[in-house]
């Protein structure tokens, strides 16, 4: 229990200083005149890197134990945030897209890191869906207050002293995590082989291709269209955008810690149950969708994003319980890093074509309603896919049942 409340300290500690990092660099940067398909390439290399990350980032952790992976991934995030606040007043876009990369690195080693160990750390296999929910969705709730916390330093601090503020309280987690975890676990007996990075059963490979699908389908409108559009179309402040989008997350990652109770997914947590939570939620982005796209009345635009991000945001996180939840009961405890580090590259990959296609969808329909609508059946066209690899899984599953 004290290395899993540690953990989750670092993993709290990163996620908040990740979601303000992110809201402090699109909000800074849009206000300096950049286009939603400008913002999108600043956050490209940051998904591509995630990517790379996680393909090595199990190899890593299984060779040399999950300590050196989660303060590796400390390490990076103050290095980032340090040059950000040293060159605050003398940004560049390559500079900008340098450090994104080096925080997607950062970001996916820690989270490699973090869900690895509590699959090692959890005490009883049922008690795995309730330690993971409560830590995704605990990490979830902290990035929102990051979208808001960005947003509020940025006002209030500005730039560079917001940044070095991260960086100081990064330090404190980086010193915590190496003065009391454990430094053996998650290394194995013999050292993993390059070509195993590959060899993930079935079962791994097809939830691979789901979740991919699935963070592809948020981010495709939430990452660059639907806060652009907040800006320009609605005419929110940026304060007002950072509360927005912080308040949703928050309360999505409050539905995915309680996902076992509230949802119910305790009751039954499989490929069956992923397929109904993953094809329903073409319903709300369909919806909004189409209500953006047939010009309704714009006095209903708001409300009607707001009660579509909530339902959205419920169903979503279902999904997002289950995912972490499976892809740890698929994952040998001795190979948990390298399993972990394939699913949450697919996730990388997912969320690398969803934010390209936010800002290029966004862009190429003119923006507005009507680009925020192209984000939305960008979305759907992601879900679709989604949907048809959770019920890939299920097959591979009643196949594996009756044989």
């Amino acid at each position: 229990m004290r290395n899993y409340l540690i953990v989750t300290f670092a993993y709290w500690v990163f996620t908040l200083t990740d979601g303000a990092l992110r809201m402090l660099v699109l909000l800074h940067l849009h206000e300096q005149g950049y286009t939603a398909l400008t913002l999108a390439g600043l956050f490209l290399l940051y998904e591509f890197c995630g990517v790379m990350t996680n393909f090595t980032a199990g190899w890593v952790g299984a060779r040399f134990g999950l300590k050196s992976t989660l303060w590796s991934g400390l390490s990076l995030q103050i290095l980032a945030t340090s040059v950000l606040a040293w060159q605050a007043d003398a940004l560049t876009v390559a500079l900008v897209v340098a450090m994104q990369g080096l925080s997607g690195i950062a970001k996916d080693l820690t989270k490699m890191s973090a869900k690895s160990y509590v699959r090692l750390l959890a005490p009883k296999d049922e008690q795995l869906l309730h330690w993971v929910a409560l830590l995704t969705g605990s990490k979830n709730t902290l990035k929102g207050a990051g979208f808001f916390l960005g947003g509020l330093l940025l006002a209030t601090l500005g730039f560079r002293d917001a940044n070095l503020a991260m960086a100081a309280a990064l330090a404190l987690a980086l010193v915590v995590s190496l003065a009391f975890l454990p430094r053996a676990m998650g290394k194995r007996k013999e050292a993993p082989r390059w070509r195993e990075l590959w060899q993930a059963e079935p079962r791994i490979r097809r939830l691979s291709w789901a979740r991919l699908f699935l963070f592809g389908s948020r981010d495709a409108w939430f990452a660059i269209g639907l806060p652009v559009f907040l800006v320009e179309s609605l005419e929110w402040s940026q304060a007002s955008v950072g509360a927005f989008l912080a308040l949703w997350v928050v309360g999505y990652g409050f539905v995915q810690a309680s996902a076992p109770k509230l949802l119910g997914l305790a009751r039954r947590a499989d490929a069956r149950a992923l397929v109904g939570w993953t094809g329903i939620l073409l319903a709300p982005v369909l919806g909004l969708a189409a209500l953006l796209h047939l010009a309704v009345d714009p006095g209903w635009t708001a409300p009607a994003l707001i009660a579509g991000l909530g339902l959205f945001g419920v169903l979503f996180a279902g999904n997002s319980s289950l995912h972490s939840y499976l892809i740890l009961r698929y994952s040998e405890s001795e190979d948990v890093a390298m399993r972990v580090g394939f699913y949450y590259m697919a996730n990388a990959t997912g969320r690398l074509f969803g934010t390209l296609v936010s800002g290029l969808a966004y862009q190429l329909a003119g923006g507005g309603a009507a680009g925020l609508a192209a984000c939305l059946f960008g979305s759907a066209v992601f879900l679709v896919l989604s949907t048809w690899g959770a019920q890939r899984l299920l097959r591979l599953e009643s196949a594996t049942a009756r044989a």
